[in-house]
């Protein structure tokens, strides 16, 4: 078995609740969930993490969703829609984000911000590309000319595929977007989801011409990128139902012809069913196949342990990172963090974990927030060193070795 040895632990400045999670140059960078900003931890030397620097947000704003790479932070700047949940209508896993800011004022800003991290330790904002509408979730950028996010525009009923480009990083500008059927409301569409689901992009992850993008319950589509500010669609997926749905992340094998596709466990105590981690033969772009799913956490009743239950993110194989097509590392929430080995495709097996203690305090406090780990994202650098978020937690350090 291999082993994963806590190394540090860092409170993020007084900031604990972390979402996406991006190290580079002896830095991470922490988007969050609820504080509403970005942190800048020195984890030079990893047993003691030290906060340098914390970029707040507008007002009713966050930047939980980030991306580094050459010496840029992109950040998005959406809707801070935990932060108010009274101001929230119904489910904001089961409808359109439409749906669930109905009525609520615009008090937030929209877009995406452009940081120089010439001084790693304080990035400095030169960019900023302006939405009209609920702005953005997530992007992905690793270098090159175009970035791709999920935006959601004025018009459509939620986030759509949207390609950024980085040409001159102080002017960002939006080149091309793509949307499921049913998605363009203001064009006379009538929306596809059919009730009690979300059909959104989450996010695109491009690799060997090729976009493999996660839809929430919309599923999975494989998009041709041979123009890659006009993406094509090759082949649409959905399980849900029968399966829970919620599809989050979608890691690309390309040496393999695989695609490892994570749902999104979005209901405390399992109360949607479990979620699962998928594997896809894509050798076929047009027509990928479900093979094998990767095992669930089962040496305890995680389900009745309080909080959501099963995968959040994986570790998406950035460039500079660790770059694996048979180790997968994932966050599985109130499990903490998993390592699967997927040598053999049709038989994935775990072969490390590590699950922090609670959190120390709360910073959710929603109604039905409950005192237990909640892992959000993980980030694993090229010498194997893990770094781990948590919405309440607080950033674990981890030595994985094998």
């Amino acid at each position: 078995m291999a082993t994963l040895t806590p190394l540090g632990h860092s409170d993020q400045g007084g900031r604990p609740d972390g979402v996406q999670i991006m190290v580079a140059r002896g830095y991470a960078y922490v988007g969050h969930m609820l504080s509403n900003g970005i942190s800048t931890i020195d984890v030079t030397n990893p047993r003691a993490p030290r906060a340098v620097d914390f970029i707040p947000c507008p007002p009713n704003t966050r930047a939980h969703h980030i991306q580094v790479h050459d010496g840029l932070l992109l950040a998005v700047n959406a809707p801070a829609v935990w932060a108010a949940p009274a101001a929230m209508k119904g489910d904001y896993f089961a409808q359109s984000l439409t749906q669930t800011l109905a009525g609520r004022q615009r008090d937030f800003t929209a877009g995406i911000r452009v940081f120089s991290l010439d001084d790693p330790a304080h990035p400095r904002e030169i960019g900023f590309l302006p939405i009209d509408g609920l702005g953005p979730h997530r992007i992905w950028w690793a270098g090159g000319r175009h970035a791709y996010a999920s935006i959601h525009f004025e018009g459509y009923t939620d986030h759509i595929l949207a390609v950024i480009d980085l040409a001159d990083p102080a002017r960002p500008a939006i080149a091309g977007r793509w949307a499921l059927p049913g998605m363009h409301a203001a064009g006379g569409e009538t929306p596809q989801a059919p009730a009690g689901q979300r059909w959104a992009l989450h996010h695109m992850i491009p690799a060997g011409g090729l976009g493999f993008a996660a839809w929430r319950d919309g599923g999975l589509t494989v998009m041709d990128l041979a123009d890659p500010v006009a993406p094509k669609l090759l082949a649409h997926r959905r399980w849900a139902p029968p399966y829970a749905g919620g599809t989050h992340t979608p890691l690309p094998l390309p040496g393999r012809g695989l695609c490892v596709v994570a749902d999104e466990a979005t209901a405390a105590r399992c109360a949607k069913g479990l979620a699962y981690t998928w594997i896809f033969d894509v050798r076929d772009p047009a027509n990928p196949v479900s093979i094998a799913t990767l095992p669930m956490p089962a040496e305890a009743d995680f389900c009745s342990k309080g909080g959501k239950f099963g995968p959040h993110n994986l570790h998406e194989n950035r460039p500079g990172s660790l770059v694996s097509e048979t180790l997968i590392f994932a966050t599985y929430q109130n499990a903490g963090l998993r390592v699967f080995d997927i040598a053999d495709a049709h038989a994935p097996r775990e072969i490390a974990r590590y699950v922090p203690p609670p959190p120390a305090r709360m910073v959710d406090t929603r109604p039905d927030a409950e005192a237990v780990i909640q892992a959000s994202d993980v980030f694993v650098a090229a010498d194997g060193t893990v770094y781990m978020t948590d919405n309440n937690a607080g950033m674990s350090i981890l030595a994985f070795e094998g």
